[in-house]
C-alpha cells in the first residue's frame, strides 16, 4: 500500500530531482529502499559481531557445535 505525503526540498534538490528520474515518486522510493536495506544490513552486522565479542555466546556455539557434531558420524 502506497501513502501519499508532501515533503519540503530545496529547490535545487528538486531540480536534480527532475533530472535524476522521470518519476520522482517512484526515485525517491528506490532511494528510501535503499538506505533502508543499508541501514538494516549495518544493524544486522552490529549484532553479529556483539554476539561474537560476548564471551557466553562463543561457549554457546562450541556447545552446539558438539551437539550438531556428534551425530554426524551416527549409522542410521
Amino acid at each position: 500500500m502506497k501513502s501519499k505525503i508532501a515533503i519540503t526540498l530545496d529547490q535545487e534538490l528538486i531540480e536534480f530531482l527532475d533530472h535524476q528520474a522521470a518519476n520522482r515518486s517512484e526515485y525517491l522510493n528506490a532511494l528510501l529502499v535503499e538506505q533502508r536495506s543499508k541501514i538494516l544490513t549495518q544493524q544486522i552486522i552490529a549484532s553479529l559481531q556483539e554476539d561474537l565479542d560476548d564471551p557466553d555466546y562463543k561457549v554457546e556455539i562450541k556447545a552446539w557445535d558438539a551437539v550438531i557434531g556428534a551425530g554426524l558420524d551416527a549409522e542410521g
